[in-house]
């Protein structure tokens, strides 16, 4: 029962952090209706990035508290609790009045983040584990598809129908976390570095700096995907939409298939450093298409869409497991927390980049990023970790 148990309470997670992020992160398929109203790109851009501002703020703090409480409570409260910024959102005229509901939206939807991550971790073995985390990270590319196929045609006359879908898909999986959703066993014991903090050792902060690095690339494909195929290539909102939902799907098995590749391997690091030099290349590649080389931009930018977004599962797996039991949910919390601040600042600034330099520019800065990421990586191997405890 309890082997059954692990993924029922896996699918459940995965369902509350799949609304979370097509909130989160499928904001920027309203840009569209943003511009329409009269903001600019570069106001526009810095208005979908506000969830993640609020999320920076609580990451840390939700993670302390999934250590501390478990897992199912922190979860339903943060999702409900981004539903009800969400509605309030969908009421507020104004971009001042609606930058802050989702700022408050953002800071309570960072529990799915922080605490989804530690029932992995308790629920499953080394052995499976970065399978297991490779499907609950499958739950951000799923969210940005969905955001991808509802947030532009809902959005078509006026945002609120769009935020309002995403309120309700938040509210009904935190009443599905809260009923379904049960907290593994605590334990006490077991990690490398119960007597002591795990970042006594540079490998967490380069693992999370790696994992830094590598959002950009990511968010520079997902933030502007949309709106390069409809200044630069000419594509209706609904078709581009379409195109970028698929993408997001193969974005989530090549989630699935790093976790299975780093299971098999006995490493999370390994894989990680391979599709951080992959992500490189492909964004490179973009960066020639969108300058004007023919038949190159689409195809390289459904590629960098499916591969940007591959290496995250790794990266959490990796943390979860060298900080152990007693820190996961801080050190993941932490490690969110780097990652969102730069998806954060990754909407303005490239949204800036591209209104003065182009798209070019702002596609070659990101796959300097991700080359950049191939360098800090650090090698752990799973065998070091288990032995250590």
């Amino acid at each position: 029962m309890e082997s059954q148990r692990r993924w029922v309470v896996l699918a459940a997670g995965l369902a509350g952090m799949t609304a979370g992020c097509a909130f989160l992160y499928g904001l920027p398929y309203l840009l569209p209706r943003l511009r329409a109203d009269g903001l600019s790109l570069t106001q526009a851009a810095a208005l979908v990035a506000c969830p993640t501002f609020g999320l920076l703020a609580t990451l840390v703090v939700w993670g302390w508290l999934a250590d501390r409480y478990g897992e199912r409570r922190v979860i339903a409260l943060g999702l409900g609790g981004a539903g009800v910024a969400l509605l309030a959102a969908a009421a507020v005229s104004g971009p001042i009045a609606l930058g802050a509901c989702l700022v408050v939206g953002g800071a309570a939807a960072g529990s799915v983040n922080a605490a989804s991550g530690r029932l992995v971790l308790g629920w499953f073995g080394a052995a499976e584990r970065g399978l297991a985390m490779g499907i609950r990270q499958m739950a951000q590319p799923l969210g940005v598809a969905v955001a991808a196929v509802e947030v532009p045609v809902l959005s078509a006359s006026d945002r609120a129908p769009a935020l309002l879908f995403l309120a309700a898909a938040c509210l009904v999986t935190a009443v599905l976390i809260a009923v379904v959703v049960r907290d593994p066993a605590r334990v006490e014991s077991g990690g490398a570095f119960e007597a002591g903090s795990p970042y006594r050792t540079p490998v967490l902060w380069r693992v999370h700096s790696a994992g830094a690095l590598l959002v950009f690339p990511q968010f520079a494909v997902a933030t502007f995907g949309l709106v390069f195929l409809v200044d630069a290539e000419g594509w209706d909102a609904a078709s581009a939409g379409r195109l970028l939902a698929v993408a997001a799907f193969g974005g989530a098995a090549a989630r699935l298939l790093a976790g299975w590749w780093s299971d098999r391997a006995g490493t999370r690091t390994g894989p990680m450093r391979v599709l951080a030099g992959v992500t490189g290349v492909i964004v490179a590649l973009l960066a020639v298409g969108a300058a004007g080389v023919p038949g190159i931009a689409v195809t390289a930018l459904v590629a960098a869409a499916v591969v940007s977004v591959s290496t995250n599962g790794l990266s959490f797996t990796a943390v979860a497991e060298y900080a152990g039991p007693g820190w996961a949910g801080r050190a993941l919390g932490i490690h969110n927390t780097g990652q969102n601040a730069v998806a954060a600042l990754t909407a303005p600034v490239l949204g800036a980049v591209v209104t003065h330099a182009g798209y070019p520019v702002a596609f070659a800065a990101a796959a300097c990023a991700a080359v950049l990421a191939v360098a800090v990586v650090p090698s752990v191997h799973l065998p070091d970790r288990v032995a250590a405890r």
